[in-house]
């Protein structure tokens, strides 16, 4: 992983520079909202208040959110043409190392060639584009918004931070099985196209019918971890909301905490399901890159050297 982070930086550093700021810049806003929330709420239940105090709140939070989306919008321009940019670039290096190859040793493997310009370089560059800024405004914005729920009320927090913790535990033991799944897709996958390819196609027709067998088996493989995971961490988000409710109802009817705070711990947990639910989808898909990445480092075009 540090291998394929280290060659990103090295041909996109100072514009992830400026993507990371601009992500840090998110996460300080991320629990801006849910104080407006409580305040607003905290206000209207006291039944006598100032209509003007409650437009100034209301135009506070609106204003907020609106900064915050620019900001992300401003964000993901930036990286998808980044990501853009990485795709071509991989897709030329392909390309022209394609070419001396041929030039030095002859018929080079076109099926691998084809399939690593269009799908694999095409999945690593778009991911370079997020690389760095993603993983950084979503860890920013946990940390905002369990500093925000646990500052209000420390037992709500305490079930925040239990929430995520075990669906880190679920991913990591997974995601090893997915990787090594993945890996043999793409293997099978240039296999075939370099049959297709290299020969006349009633000659391969039943091993290339036998490698696509394969490759849907390896993908029914991956489906049912990847859901089975998914049916645990939507479980897990699932039990987390029901304890913040119960656990603020109780606190509210002993009087240890208002209406409005339990509102924005709610409002805040819901916060927190985006975050954790992305940074495990990223680490999927910084552990199929850095397989991937890896595929591509050690890609041979050769014939005699596949055949070997």
């Amino acid at each position: 992983m540090f291998q394929l982070y280290a060659a990103i930086w090295r041909i996109s550093g100072p514009r992830q520079i400026f993507l990371i700021l601009l992500s840090l810049a998110i996460a300080a806003l991320a629990a801006a909202p849910l104080k407006f929330q409580q305040e607003i709420v905290n206000l209207l239940t006291k039944g006598n208040f100032e209509t003007s105090h409650l437009f100034l709140l209301g135009g506070g939070m609106i204003g907020v959110i609106v900064l915050s989306l620019g900001l992300k919008w401003l964000m993901g321009y930036r990286s998808q043409l980044l990501g853009e940019n990485v795709i071509r670039l991989i897709r030329g290096r392909l390309l022209q190392e394609a070419a001396d190859e041929e030039k030095s040793h002859g018929d080079i493997l076109t099926g691998t060639l084809s399939t690593a310009i269009s799908a694999e370089a095409e999945e690593l560059g778009k991911f370079t584009g997020s690389a760095f800024s993603e993983p950084v405004m979503q860890i920013g914005t946990l940390i905002s918004v369990v500093s925000f729920v646990a500052s209000t009320q420390p037992g709500l927090g305490i079930v925040a931070l239990l929430i995520i913790a075990p669906q880190v535990v679920i991913v990591l033991s997974t995601q090893r099985k997915v990787n090594a799944l993945l890996a043999e897709r793409v293997r099978l996958l240039r296999r075939a196209t370099d049959q297709i390819t290299a020969t006349e196609l009633q000659v391969v027709v039943k091993s290339v019918l036998e490698d696509f067998d394969r490759i849907y088996d390896v993908r029914r493989s991956m489906f049912k971890w990847k859901l089975s995971t998914k049916f645990l961490l939507s479980t897990i988000n699932g039990a987390g909301t029901v304890s913040v409710f119960m656990l603020g109802g109780l606190l509210v009817l002993k009087g240890q905490t208002d209406v409005g705070t339990i509102v924005a711990a709610t409002m805040g947990l819901g916060r927190l399901q985006g975050p954790t639910t992305f940074l495990i989808s990223f680490y999927r898909q910084v552990s199929a890159n850095r397989v991937k990445f890896e595929l591509l480092r050690g890609l041979s075009l050769h014939k005699d050297a596949a055949d070997g």
